[in-house]
Protein backbone atom coordinates (compact mmCIF):
# COMPACT_ATOMS: atom_id res chain seq x y z
CA UNK A 1 0.00 0.00 0.00
CA UNK A 2 1.18 3.52 -0.79
CA UNK A 3 2.16 5.90 1.98
CA UNK A 4 -0.86 7.88 3.15
CA UNK A 5 -0.84 11.45 1.88
CA UNK A 6 -1.15 13.38 5.14
CA UNK A 7 0.05 11.16 7.98
CA UNK A 8 2.85 9.87 5.72
CA UNK A 9 2.56 6.31 7.04
CA UNK A 10 2.19 2.90 5.46
CA UNK A 11 0.92 -0.24 7.26
CA UNK A 12 3.02 -1.04 10.32
CA UNK A 13 3.88 -4.60 11.28
CA UNK A 14 1.89 -5.81 14.30
CA UNK A 15 0.40 -2.36 15.01
CA UNK A 16 -3.40 -2.13 15.04
CA UNK A 17 -3.97 0.19 18.03
CA UNK A 18 -3.46 3.94 18.16
CA UNK A 19 -3.69 6.92 20.47
CA UNK A 20 -4.58 10.22 18.83
CA UNK A 21 -3.85 13.60 20.42
CA UNK A 22 -4.45 17.13 19.26
CA UNK A 23 -1.13 18.71 20.23
CA UNK A 24 2.03 17.22 18.70
CA UNK A 25 3.88 17.97 21.95
CA UNK A 26 1.69 15.39 23.67
CA UNK A 27 3.20 12.74 21.40
CA UNK A 28 6.54 13.42 23.10
CA UNK A 29 4.87 13.22 26.52
CA UNK A 30 3.35 9.81 25.75
CA UNK A 31 6.71 8.65 24.43
CA UNK A 32 8.01 8.78 28.01
CA UNK A 33 5.50 6.09 28.99
CA UNK A 34 6.63 3.69 26.25
CA UNK A 35 9.61 1.45 25.58
CA UNK A 36 11.31 0.59 22.29
CA UNK A 37 10.06 3.80 20.70
CA UNK A 38 10.61 4.82 17.10
CA UNK A 39 9.98 8.21 15.51
CA UNK A 40 7.99 7.79 12.31
CA UNK A 41 6.84 10.96 10.52
CA UNK A 42 6.06 14.63 11.10
CA UNK A 43 4.06 16.20 8.29
CA UNK A 44 1.86 19.24 8.86
CA UNK A 45 0.08 18.58 12.20
CA UNK A 46 0.63 14.82 12.03
CA UNK A 47 3.54 13.72 14.21
CA UNK A 48 3.77 9.97 14.85
CA UNK A 49 5.76 7.43 16.84
CA UNK A 50 5.45 3.79 17.79
CA UNK A 51 6.35 2.19 21.08
CA UNK A 52 5.50 -0.63 23.43
CA UNK A 53 3.49 -0.65 26.63
CA UNK A 54 3.78 -3.89 28.57
CA UNK A 55 4.34 -5.79 25.35
CA UNK A 56 1.61 -4.05 23.31
CA UNK A 57 2.80 -2.17 20.22
CA UNK A 58 1.02 1.17 19.91
CA UNK A 59 1.01 4.01 17.40
CA UNK A 60 0.73 7.57 18.74
CA UNK A 61 -0.13 10.41 16.37
CA UNK A 62 -1.19 14.04 16.63
CA UNK A 63 -4.14 15.34 14.62
CA UNK A 64 -4.14 19.08 15.18
CA UNK A 65 -7.22 20.99 16.33
CA UNK A 66 -10.74 20.33 15.12
CA UNK A 67 -12.86 17.92 13.15
CA UNK A 68 -11.41 18.19 9.61
CA UNK A 69 -7.80 17.34 10.46
CA UNK A 70 -8.96 14.65 12.88
CA UNK A 71 -11.11 13.02 10.20
CA UNK A 72 -8.17 12.94 7.79
CA UNK A 73 -6.06 11.18 10.40
CA UNK A 74 -8.75 8.61 11.19
CA UNK A 75 -9.41 7.90 7.52
CA UNK A 76 -5.73 7.33 6.83
CA UNK A 77 -5.14 5.35 10.02
CA UNK A 78 -7.88 2.91 9.07
CA UNK A 79 -6.32 2.67 5.61
CA UNK A 80 -3.10 1.35 7.17
CA UNK A 81 -4.84 -1.22 9.34
CA UNK A 82 -5.55 0.54 12.65
CA UNK A 83 -8.63 -1.00 14.27
CA UNK A 84 -8.70 0.69 17.70
CA UNK A 85 -8.29 4.43 18.32
CA UNK A 86 -8.37 6.19 21.69
CA UNK A 87 -8.30 9.95 21.87
CA UNK A 88 -6.29 11.48 24.72
CA UNK A 89 -7.40 15.09 24.73
CA UNK A 90 -8.59 18.02 26.77
CA UNK A 91 -11.94 19.64 27.35
CA UNK A 92 -13.62 22.52 29.08
CA UNK A 93 -16.10 21.60 31.79
CA UNK A 94 -19.75 22.36 31.12
CA UNK A 95 -20.90 21.54 34.65
CA UNK A 96 -19.96 23.17 37.93
CA UNK A 97 -18.04 20.84 40.22
CA UNK A 98 -15.81 19.26 37.58
CA UNK A 99 -12.37 20.33 38.74
CA UNK A 100 -9.19 20.98 36.78
CA UNK A 101 -7.33 17.78 35.95
CA UNK A 102 -10.36 15.53 36.41
CA UNK A 103 -11.10 13.01 33.66
CA UNK A 104 -14.23 13.17 31.54
CA UNK A 105 -14.93 9.96 29.61
CA UNK A 106 -17.30 10.62 26.73
CA UNK A 107 -20.13 8.08 26.48
CA UNK A 108 -21.54 9.96 23.50
CA UNK A 109 -21.08 13.33 21.85
CA UNK A 110 -23.35 16.10 20.62
CA UNK A 111 -22.41 16.62 16.97
CA UNK A 112 -22.27 20.41 17.12
CA UNK A 113 -19.59 20.61 14.44
CA UNK A 114 -19.99 20.76 10.69
CA UNK A 115 -17.84 17.98 9.32
CA UNK A 116 -19.66 14.81 10.38
CA UNK A 117 -22.86 16.08 8.77
CA UNK A 118 -21.03 15.64 5.47
CA UNK A 119 -20.71 11.93 6.30
CA UNK A 120 -24.09 11.07 7.82
CA UNK A 121 -27.40 12.79 8.66
CA UNK A 122 -27.64 14.92 11.79
CA UNK A 123 -29.69 12.23 13.57
CA UNK A 124 -26.85 9.68 13.38
CA UNK A 125 -25.44 9.10 16.90
CA UNK A 126 -21.83 9.71 17.90
CA UNK A 127 -21.06 6.92 20.35
CA UNK A 128 -17.94 4.99 21.45
CA UNK A 129 -17.35 1.26 21.76
CA UNK A 130 -19.30 -0.12 24.76
CA UNK A 131 -16.55 -2.56 25.77
CA UNK A 132 -14.04 0.28 26.14
CA UNK A 133 -16.49 2.26 28.27
CA UNK A 134 -17.01 -0.75 30.52
CA UNK A 135 -13.29 -1.34 30.85
CA UNK A 136 -12.68 2.34 31.62
CA UNK A 137 -15.32 2.28 34.37
CA UNK A 138 -13.53 -0.61 36.01
CA UNK A 139 -10.19 1.20 35.86
CA UNK A 140 -11.27 4.74 36.83
CA UNK A 141 -14.68 4.48 38.53
CA UNK A 142 -14.39 8.00 39.94
CA UNK A 143 -13.99 9.68 36.56
CA UNK A 144 -16.92 11.56 35.03
CA UNK A 145 -18.79 9.43 32.50
CA UNK A 146 -21.42 11.05 30.30
CA UNK A 147 -22.28 12.94 27.14
CA UNK A 148 -19.92 15.61 25.82
CA UNK A 149 -20.24 18.18 23.04
CA UNK A 150 -17.95 18.71 20.07
CA UNK A 151 -17.91 22.11 18.39
CA UNK A 152 -15.99 24.16 15.85
CA UNK A 153 -14.68 27.17 17.76
CA UNK A 154 -14.45 29.32 20.88
CA UNK A 155 -14.78 32.92 19.80
CA UNK A 156 -18.24 33.16 18.25
CA UNK A 157 -20.38 36.04 19.49
CA UNK A 158 -22.86 33.88 21.41
CA UNK A 159 -20.53 31.12 22.56
CA UNK A 160 -21.31 31.59 26.26
CA UNK A 161 -25.04 31.36 25.61
CA UNK A 162 -24.54 28.24 23.51
CA UNK A 163 -22.55 26.55 26.27
CA UNK A 164 -25.18 27.48 28.85
CA UNK A 165 -27.86 25.98 26.61
CA UNK A 166 -26.08 22.63 26.40
CA UNK A 167 -25.09 22.70 30.05
CA UNK A 168 -28.78 22.67 30.94
CA UNK A 169 -28.97 19.25 29.25
CA UNK A 170 -26.28 17.87 31.61
CA UNK A 171 -23.52 17.86 28.99
CA UNK A 172 -20.28 17.28 30.89
CA UNK A 173 -17.68 19.01 28.74
CA UNK A 174 -16.79 20.41 25.37
CA UNK A 175 -14.03 19.57 22.90
CA UNK A 176 -13.62 19.71 19.13
CA UNK A 177 -12.81 16.15 18.01
CA UNK A 178 -14.74 13.46 19.90
CA UNK A 179 -17.84 13.40 17.71
CA UNK A 180 -15.67 12.95 14.62
CA UNK A 181 -13.84 10.02 16.18
CA UNK A 182 -17.11 8.35 17.20
CA UNK A 183 -18.95 8.82 13.91
CA UNK A 184 -16.04 7.65 11.79
CA UNK A 185 -15.41 4.81 14.21
CA UNK A 186 -18.96 3.56 13.62
CA UNK A 187 -18.69 3.97 9.86
CA UNK A 188 -15.30 2.26 9.65
CA UNK A 189 -16.11 -0.51 12.13
CA UNK A 190 -13.26 0.31 14.50
CA UNK A 191 -13.17 0.57 18.30
CA UNK A 192 -13.07 4.09 19.76
CA UNK A 193 -13.06 6.02 23.02
CA UNK A 194 -12.37 9.62 23.97
CA UNK A 195 -10.65 10.41 27.29
CA UNK A 196 -10.63 14.12 28.15
CA UNK A 197 -8.64 16.00 30.77
CA UNK A 198 -10.55 19.01 32.05
CA UNK A 199 -8.47 22.17 31.60
CA UNK A 200 -11.13 24.90 32.00
CA UNK A 201 -13.65 25.26 34.81
CA UNK A 202 -17.22 25.90 33.75
CA UNK A 203 -17.75 29.61 33.02
CA UNK A 204 -14.08 30.33 33.77
CA UNK A 205 -11.64 32.17 31.52
CA UNK A 206 -10.67 30.13 28.46
CA UNK A 207 -7.25 31.72 28.06
CA UNK A 208 -6.32 31.00 31.66
CA UNK A 209 -7.35 27.37 31.36
CA UNK A 210 -5.64 26.63 28.06
CA UNK A 211 -2.50 28.46 29.17
CA UNK A 212 -2.43 26.19 32.22
CA UNK A 213 -2.24 23.23 29.84
CA UNK A 214 0.43 24.86 27.68
CA UNK A 215 2.51 25.83 30.72
CA UNK A 216 2.11 22.38 32.29
CA UNK A 217 0.57 23.54 35.55
CA UNK A 218 0.71 20.78 38.14
CA UNK A 219 -2.99 19.90 38.43
CA UNK A 220 -3.63 19.95 34.68
CA UNK A 221 -0.43 18.01 34.00
CA UNK A 222 -1.52 15.32 36.44
CA UNK A 223 -4.81 15.02 34.57
CA UNK A 224 -2.88 14.63 31.32
CA UNK A 225 -0.75 11.86 32.84
CA UNK A 226 -3.86 10.14 34.19
CA UNK A 227 -5.51 10.22 30.77
CA UNK A 228 -2.40 8.79 29.10
CA UNK A 229 -2.08 6.00 31.64
CA UNK A 230 -5.75 5.09 31.24
CA UNK A 231 -5.48 4.96 27.45
CA UNK A 232 -2.44 2.71 27.61
CA UNK A 233 -4.11 0.33 30.05
CA UNK A 234 -7.17 0.16 27.81
CA UNK A 235 -5.05 -0.70 24.80
CA UNK A 236 -3.09 -3.41 26.56
CA UNK A 237 -4.15 -6.90 25.59
CA UNK A 238 -7.41 -7.79 23.92
CA UNK A 239 -10.29 -5.31 23.94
Amino acid sequence: MEIQAHIQLAPLADVTKAIIVGDHKRVDTIKLFLSNTSDLAFNREYKSITGEFEGEKILVISTGIGAPSTAIAIEELTNIGITTIIRVGSCGAMQKGIQLGELVISTGSVRDEGLTKKYVPADFPAIPTPDLISKAKSLVPNAYFGITRSHDGFYMQKNAETEAFWSDFSILGGDMETSTLYVLGSLKGISTLSILNNVVLYEADLNEGVNSLVNEDTIVSKGERDSIELALKLLKGDN
